[in-house]
């Protein structure tokens, strides 16, 4: 980020290929660095912005340049200058929240003096009175009657003043507001009057209710003093999805006769100001943050109604109030302008991916398509639908991975052939792992290293490796690898069950979605499980997607005991820049298919920085340095031990959820990682609430999802807001190596709320029964 004190140091070039429109280049710049260090630097040659952020004005100075240089840029603005007129307009803004319906505005009589558009007819709103002057001269019996009958309104309610002011750009901060007692109807007739003279068009004169302060009752005898207003001031920042984010809350204290303004007072939290005005336990607190984060969501939910009907586009947030508010309110807006400057600078990448999915990775297209996007899909099946979603489909088989190497040469001598330039390559899909990285290395783009990939890709080679690795640096990743054994032959069955203690867990080397993984007792159950899976899945054609193309070796490996968690990760150059982690219920032994989830982690901050750590160690212990990966560990009484690492974005829901509750987009983050550009993510991201969920089975759901939780229900509960529906599978097909085929969830301000909601859905859908007890599964987020 770099701050320009000056016009001088921006200019303004044409943008090539985009007529009417300009680049923003910076050619010297203020620097921040860590420690609090600035620079200032000369950047030869100029820098190109990739959003720009400036105080916009009208009249002359820098605002007025800061105006002319926002105007039709490539690159996303923080404002425009014709948003910035209407918002300084307190008339228009009054309207515009009287209109919406749940925000309250003191009840106002308006003399405007040739009205903008947006204020010209339309419906009334309540308690806001517009009277449309078409001169300013000769209108003192008008006013007079207005005015009269205004102050015997029933509007304005216990209200005992009155304000007069001016309305318009022009008068923001500019003029001072005269009170008079509601009964004096001759000084605020002659106040209307004088300030009508200094009107110019599309201004206002405004008579409005002064608002009473709240009388609070106090245990005993009122404190001694001039009784006290409070003045709360809520900071509103537009996030992910156009959502409005209550970001701050600050409040002023002072004499309950005169106007409480923030460049008198000092700002307080809510709570310390409610207590000094007699209003301290806790509950009755919650309630008034509540509805002060309704009403001013709901303001900016009106603003951006307005933003959408105008031509001029930008992020629009309320003006900070101080020292108090500036850290914590600026965060979500400094979220925003770094996630539109990198949607900015991923406009129109070209990137090959290798590997297109199933119905669960149906968001990919969108999404590329929403961030402009140019994809080039290799994929083994000529007919999937994605290949009309792309700029080009290459068909090649990527399943048969003892020709990786041979694949990834044929491949780069492809993407040459078809003269694709490609700013980066990656993949989300298990298969394509290792081929992407050998690919990469032909083609010289960003990536992990093979060697690493292959050792993710491995379980058994991931935690006997990182069982060697006894540091430094420390932690070391050998506390939370797990012993394990690999097999691949019925002797390596007999030899592994004298080495790994029992219970243990066994699973396919290569496996993905916990297909074939099962608890096992003895060395007779190992035995079976390995026959069996020997048996019945032997390459890609007896279950496709779950990695069978590696071959079907297994493992067997210690059973441990504890909570199990996903740690989904972003990593840029050896660096962790984000991590996000969520809680899994019990799952259904001796099986492991999950059966419900909760993000965000209900663990203490201590316990889940060491999830966080533990899974950013194991990536480093094996050489990942670079990407979006989805880690899979137990949090045991020692600490936590890892179960795997998938070395890519977690999958089923976690996309989703991670989206709607962070706004951290992973599918973004690893084509800009791919691209070998570090995404700006926080470090601390804060969820906007809980969402819970559970997943269904077509071996325990068939009669319900063909019925009462029939996809096309599940789907109309979604687009009602009442569930959130992450669809895994597309037939519904019962069998003995199952994955889950959807994912249902709820949200909540609170864990229980979500919980409440979900257990109550599950019921009414059928999906809670005695042979999948949802209650149980969930029992584990309390």
């Amino acid at each position: 980020m770099l701050l320009c004190l000056s016009p001088a140091w921006l200019t303004k070039v044409p943008a090539p290929g985009q007529p009417g429109e300009a680049a923003l280049l910076v050619s010297k710049a203020v620097s921040f660095h860590p420690g609090g260090l600035t620079f200032l630097d000369d950047f030869v040659p100029p820098r190109r912005a990739t959003y720009f952020l400036a105080g916009l004005g009208l009249g002359p100075g820098w605002g007025r340049e800061a105006a002319e240089l926002a105007r039709d840029l490539t690159c996303p603005t923080g404002a425009s200058a014709e948003l910035a007129r209407l918002l300084e307009d307190r008339l228009l803004t009054r309207r515009l929240l009287a209109q919406q319906g749940n925000v309250a505005v003191p009840a106002t009589l308006a003399f405007t003096y040739k009205p903008p558009a947006p204020l010209r007819g339309g419906d009334a709103s309540p308690g806001l009175r517009l009277v449309e002057l078409n001169g300013k001269e000769g209108q003192e019996t008008l006013v007079k009657e207005e005015v009269g009958a205004f102050l015997h309104s029933e509007a304005l309610g216990d209200a005992l003043q009155v304000a007069v002011k001016l309305s318009g750009w022009r008068w923001r901060g500019r003029q001072a507001l005269r009170l008079y007692p509601r009964a004096e109807q001759g000084p605020v007739v002659d106040t209307v009057l004088a300030l009508l003279e200094k009107l110019e068009e599309e201004e206002s004169v405004l008579v409005e209710a002064v608002c009473p302060p709240a009388r609070l009752p106090f245990a005993g005898s009122p404190p001694p003093g001039p009784e006290l207003a409070l003045r709360i001031c809520a900071v509103v920042c537009r996030t992910q999805g156009d959502r409005p984010l209550l970001s701050k809350v600050v409040c002023s204290v002072g004499r309950g006769d005169r106007p409480l303004r923030h460049q008198s007072s000092l700002p307080r939290t809510l709570e310390a100001a409610l207590a000094q005005c007699g209003l301290a336990e806790a509950s009755q607190v919650a309630i008034v943050r509540q509805r002060v984060k309704a009403a001013a969501e709901a303001a900016l939910a009106a603003v951006l109604t307005l933003e959408a009907g105008l031509s001029a586009e930008g992020l629009w947030a309320a003006q900070r109030p101080g020292l108090a508010a500036e850290e914590a309110a600026a965060a979500p807006l400094v979220e925003t302008m770094l996630r539109r400057s990198a949607r900015c600078l991923m406009e129109g990448k070209q990137l090959l991916l290798l590997g297109a999915g199933g119905v669960s990775k149906k968001f990919v297209w969108e999404a590329a398509r929403d961030y402009g996007l140019k994809l080039h899909l290799v994929e083994s099946d000529p007919n999937h639908f994605a290949s009309q979603l792309v700029q080009t489909f290459i068909h090649f088989d990527v399943t048969e991975h003892r020709r990786d190497e041979e694949n990834a040469r044929v491949l780069a001598e492809l993407v040459r052939a078809r003269g694709l330039q490609l700013d980066g390559c990656f993949s989300y899909w298990d298969d394509c792992l290792v081929l992407t990285a050998l690919l990469c290395q032909e083609l010289g783009l960003p990536c992990n290293p093979p060697a690493a990939m292959r050792l993710a890709k491995q379980k058994s080679r991931t935690q006997l490796h990182l069982l060697c690795r006894r540091g430094p640096p420390w932690p070391a990743p050998s506390l939370y690898a797990v012993p394990c054994c690999p097999l691949e032959s019925e002797a390596d069955v007999d030899r592994a069950v004298h080495q790994v203690p029992l219970p243990g867990v066994m699973k396919l080397e290569f496996g993905a979605g916990a297909v074939g993984v099962r608890l096992v007792k003895n060395a007779s159950q190992c035995r079976e499980h390995f026959s069996r899976i020997a048996r019945d899945l032997q390459g890609e054609a007896d279950h496709p997607g779950i990695g069978l193309g590696w071959g079907n070796a297994m493992l067997l490996m210690e059973f441990i005991e504890g909570t199990e968690h996903d740690v989904d990760l972003v990593l840029f150059g050896g660096r962790l820049l984000a991590a996000f982690v969520s809680d899994n219920g019990p799952t259904r032994l001796p099986g492991f298919t999950e059966t419900a989830a909760c993000m965000p982690t209900g663990l203490a901050p201590e316990q889940e920085a060491q999830l966080v750590q533990a899974a950013f160690r194991c990536c480093l212990g094996c050489g990942l340095l670079d990407g979006v990966f989805n880690v899979e560990l137990k949090l045991t009484g020692a600490g936590p031990r890892l179960i795997e690492i998938n070395p890519r974005m977690g999958g089923f829901y976690l996309r989703d959820w991670i989206l709607e509750l962070y706004g951290v987009d992973l599918l973004l983050a690893a084509a800009m990682v791919a691209c070998g550009l570090r995404p700006a993510l926080p470090a601390h991201p804060r969820a906007r609430g809980h969402l819970v969920g559970v997943m269904c089975l077509v071996s325990q759901h068939l009669q319900a999802l063909s019925s009462t939780a029939s996809p096309e229900t599940l789907q109309a509960l979604h687009d009602q807001g009442l569930l959130r529906l992450n669809l895994l599978e597309e037939a519904l097909v019962p069998g003995e190596y199952e994955e889950p085929y959807c994912s249902v969830a709820c949200a909540g301000s609170s864990p229980a709320e979500a919980r409440h909601r979900l257990l109550g859905l599950c019921q009414g859908l059928g999906i809670d029964g005695p042979h999948y007890p949802v209650a149980y599964f969930l029992s584990h987020f309390k």
